[in-house]
């Protein structure tokens, strides 16, 4: 077991950054991550914890271990740029002034986070975490409780039909089962974000949303939004006094440019917070 003392670039917050991560890969709990990854064809647990001097302390029993930490919390990511030019945003200044040191956590493969994005289109959030958690757990080993990651090797063993018992949907189980057999999901990470958004939306069931999810908690990138996202779309639908439609969220995300998809996560963050000051009332 090695320890390693990590400084992230720019701000950063364990904290914040793991509040309601808990999957059944890792468990969030009191500022601390704990974490399984598949490494050299074993399972190994990693933790990491925070200091008050900022320094992230991570325990692996190998460096390959602690860089796959590195990639989960974002720590290399700097999105200072972001903080400075919407401290003083009119609609996101109060919520990126209170949660600067919030980085979106990631997944620790790409095809979990197709997983994710294909088990939450159009549900509650509870419940699309409920139909992953029973994927991953059906699919991979596990240790000290903690599940594997899925890759697109394991995925592509089950039929639609077995995905569908586990709760996934039918069309949405099909298009997961075709995207691992046909595509190595993880070599996504290797190409620019157009391209791997290109890729993804060939598929009928992968629209703007799911982009987003899989740009924000798989590939580790910042650019693409939540289009469509369910708590964009009440905050939208409240604040325009009338039903919106998903592709109107847009609209909310455009001002932030290349930051959309981290403004995204700061949206809703701040819904919850109380720090998105919402006007009017939804429309009947």
């Amino acid at each position: 077991m090695i320890e390693a003392s990590l400084r992230a670039r720019g701000p950063y917050s364990l904290r914040l950054s793991t509040r309601h991560g808990s999957d059944a890969t890792r468990v969030a709990a009191r500022g601390v991550l704990r974490a399984v990854y598949e490494v050299g064809g074993r399972l190994a647990i990693a933790e990491a914890r925070q200091l008050a001097d900022g320094v992230v302390v991570v325990r692996a029993p190998s460096e390959e271990a602690v860089e796959r930490v590195r990639f989960t919390l974002g720590l290399d990511d700097d999105h200072s740029e972001f903080v400075q030019r919407f401290a003083r945003d009119p609609f996101l200044g109060a919520t990126v002034r209170r949660l600067k040191g919030l980085r979106p956590l990631r997944c620790a493969t790409v095809t979990q986070a197709v997983l994710r994005a294909l088990c939450g289109q159009l549900i509650t959030a509870r419940r699309a975490r409920e139909i992953e958690r029973r994927v991953v757990r059906a699919s991979t080993p596990s240790l000290d409780g903690l599940h594997a990651a899925p890759t697109p090797a394991v995925m592509g063993l089950f039929s639609p039909a077995e995905l569908r018992a586990l709760g996934l949907g039918g069309p949405r189980a099909s298009a997961l089962v075709r995207l691992c057999r046909s595509l190595d999901l993880e070599r996504l990470r290797e190409v620019s974000t157009d391209a791997a958004a290109a890729r993804l939306v060939r598929e009928a069931r992968i629209g703007p949303w799911s982009v987003g999810v899989v740009c924000l908690e798989g590939l580790g990138r910042y650019e693409r939004g939540l289009v469509g996202d369910l708590g964009l779309i009440k905050l939208l639908a409240r604040m325009r006094g009338r039903r919106v439609e998903g592709w109107e969220t847009a609209e909310l995300l455009e001002p932030y440019g290349e930051w959309a998809g981290l403004a995204s996560v700061y949206m809703l963050a701040g819904l919850g917070q109380g720090t998105i000051d919402v006007p009017g009332r939804l429309a009947a």
